[in-house]
Order: structure tokens, then sequence, then C-alpha cells
């Protein structure tokens, strides 16, 4: 059970009704976001909910059955709209394109990007300055200080940062510098850090875990949410599976199953999903036909310079070329959509 409070609940009416609720078996959680307040009941006992209609202060109330509630379709049935700011939004209806490197390696590198999008009319731009690798050999990012760099060039140009946090510890001195904090597919499941993303008034976008299921990265949201952030993106990146002919299995099931289950918008991560260079066109023009709110894929000038990644990166012609497609594909979409 959701209910959502009116914005001038007194705390006599509040805890009014929670004891009213507490009575009939159900435990209540309040949380607090962005954009209200919400009294989350968990239970087992069935009752009809116009017993708590006569309340004041109640703004809405709805039966969720589903564990995870507050990113549940059940209660909100109007799509999450994410406003970063600038007219840049990742919504229903709409198409966000993201694009950047792997790994942010100099400034050269984020000039060299930032015009590439700016040529190609992209507003976000994708990469990382804190980077989980396989192996402790492998380059892993220019930390804060590239971060830093990066902020100030793209801030100039305009363009909105979404990159990975790997730990609590980095999300305070990341906060200045990122749009959208993007939790990585090997943490989707720490849930020390997504409740640390739950009290930060940014966006945040979810890889699904490797091996994770569509159930799985439903309540790594709701992690987020119940801590008070409401502001939330999923991402298909593509699942471990006994295939090999591919990096992974990119489940694009997953993109109209999540968009039916949640009110929250879905991202396709194509380079990702299938990690090989030649087929990411495709699998990038399958998620916008699937459904998907937004495309994010890796680009570099010279892929095969890549630091890291560079067998799934595009190349500035063929990203140039992915995003006129990526538009395309949309607008057939929406026609389709309109028959």
């Amino acid at each position: 059970m959701i209910i959502q409070v009116k914005p001038d609940i007194t705390e006599s009416q509040k805890e009014s009704l929670i004891k009213e609720i507490n009575q009939v078996g159900y435990k209540i959680t309040e949380v607090i976001t962005q954009e209200g307040t919400y009294l989350v009941g968990t239970g087992k006992a069935i009752f009809d909910i116009r017993r708590f209609g006569h309340h004041e202060g109640i703004q809405d109330i709805h039966i969720v059955s589903d564990d995870y509630k507050l990113v549940s379709k059940k209660w909100k049935v109007k799509h999450t709209s994410i406003d970063l700011g600038d007219g840049v939004f990742i919504k229903e209806g709409d198409m966000a394109i993201m694009a950047g490197p792997c790994s942010i390696e100099s400034e050269d590198q984020i000039s060299k990007v930032i015009d590439h999008l700016k040529e190609n009319d992209i507003k976000i731009m994708r990469g990382g300055a804190y980077k989980p690798r396989s192996s402790p050999y492998s380059f892993r990012g220019l930390g804060i200080d590239g971060l830093k760099l990066w902020h100030s060039l793209a801030e100039k140009a305009g363009i909105k940062i979404i990159t990975e946090v790997m730990q609590v510890s980095q999300i305070e001195e990341m906060y200045d510098y990122v749009d959208v904090f993007q939790v990585g597919a090997r943490n989707t499941q720490n849930f020390n850090l997504l409740d640390e993303l739950g009290k930060v008034d940014k966006p945040v976008m979810i890889k699904r875990g490797i091996s994770g299921t569509i159930e799985e990265l439903l309540q790594s949201a709701e992690y987020v949410f119940s801590g008070g952030n409401e502001k939330l993106i999923f991402c298909e990146r593509g699942i471990r599976t006994y295939e090999k002919a591919t990096r992974n299995t990119l489940d694009l099931n997953a993109v109209p199953v999540l968009k039916d289950k949640s009110h929250l918008p879905v991202v396709v991560d194509p380079s990702h999903g299938i990690g090989i260079r030649k087929f990411v066109h495709q699998m990038a023009l399958a998620g916008v036909m699937a459904g998907a709110d937004g495309i994010i894929y890796e680009t570099h000038e010279v892929p095969e310079k890549a630091y890291s990644d560079g067998q799934q990166t595009l190349d500035f012609a063929q990203s140039s070329q992915l995003a006129r497609q990526i538009r395309e594909t949309f607008a057939l979409r929406k026609s389709f959509e309109l028959l």
C-alpha cells in the first residue's frame, strides 16, 4: 500500500493515520523525496482502502502488491520525467542520446568528444572518471581531477555529464561535477551505495547487474527511491549467459517489461550489451524499437587507441551515423504508435 500525503498534512493527522493502519497489521515506512511524502505500508491483511479515505491530509492511496512498491506502475501511471535542466530530459515520448568514451583520458580527448557531440546535437556525454576493471592492471580512470576537468569543459559547451560512482565515499566529492550518477552493473546490489544515493538530489541511472534479473533491478531502484530520491533511470546493458559469441546477451525483452512494471524511464546500452563494434548499430536501433526512452553508447575519435573497451566503441563517423539513425528510427516508432 502507498499513501501519498498532502504537503500541508499535520503531524497529528499523520500520527492518527499511521496508528489506524497499524491496527490492521500493516507496518508503515515514511518516505520523503524531492517530489513528495509517502507512507509505504507492508503487510498481509486484506482490507478496503476506503476505510482510510476519511482522513485529512491524504492526497492519494493505492494498493500495491509488488515487493517493489514506489517504483511500481500500479500506483503511478504517469511516467516519470527526468529533467537535467536547460531543456534536456530523459522521459517517455522522447529519445535521449548519450554518447562518449568508456574512460576519460585527457583534456584533448574530452574536447574532441564534446565537439563531436555538439555537431550531432547530443546533449549528454557519458564517460568514466572512475573505472571498475576486471584486471587491477588495466587503466582505472583519472579520478576526481579528471572529472573536474571534464565538468569544466562540458559545462561551457552546454553538455550534461553521466558517470559512474563506485563507492559511498565518492558521492560527496563528485556531486558538484555530475548531472547523473551511474550505478554500474557490478554495483547494482551494493545496497550501502544505493542507500546513500537515495539521499542525493540528483538523477541516478542503475544498470542491470551482470547476472541480474529484472526483479532484482526493480528492487535496486526501490532502495534508492525509499531513501528519498525519485529521480531514477533503468539501464538494460546485457546480462551474462552461456553464450560466448558476444560480450553479453542484450536482453531487449527487459525494455517493454520494465516499462510495463514501472513508471521510470528505460535506457539501452548496446555497446556493453553486445560488445562488438560492428553490431552496436543494429542493437541500438532494436532498443529504440523495443520502446527505450534513450540510448547510451561509446564513441572515441580513434577506438583502437582507447584506454578501454575499444572493441565496442564507435569512431566519430560511425557515431554520427548512429545518432541520425536513432532519431529516424524513433520517428518511425512514433508513427507506428499513432496507427
